[in-house]
């Protein structure tokens, strides 16, 4: 191939660009496979991007008791938020 390199380093490229290349090809596979199997978004029968919202009683740490006080800070920090 080369006539200034000897034999062993001839073969550690040879070795080193075939693998670069098998490398390259199942990148290319991997990520051509996982767009051509997944619906986009929105489609029938695919998964939702954003997961549905549960229920109010869904599960107990997904729910906080607040105290009057509480409540009435919320309510006014959404009225100052909220657009009129």
């Amino acid at each position: 191939m080369f006539p200034s390199i000897s034999p062993a380093p001839e073969i550690g490229l040879a070795v080193l660009l075939v693998a670069a290349l098998v490398w390259v090809l199942g990148f290319g596979h991997m990520l051509w496979g996982s767009r051509s199997h997944h619906p986009e978004p929105g489609a029938q029968g695919g998964l939702p991007a954003i997961p549905a919202q549960r229920g109010a009683g869904a599960h107990p740490m997904e729910s906080v008791e607040l105290t009057e006080a509480e409540e009435q800070a919320f309510a006014g920090l959404i009225r100052r938020i909220a657009p009129h």
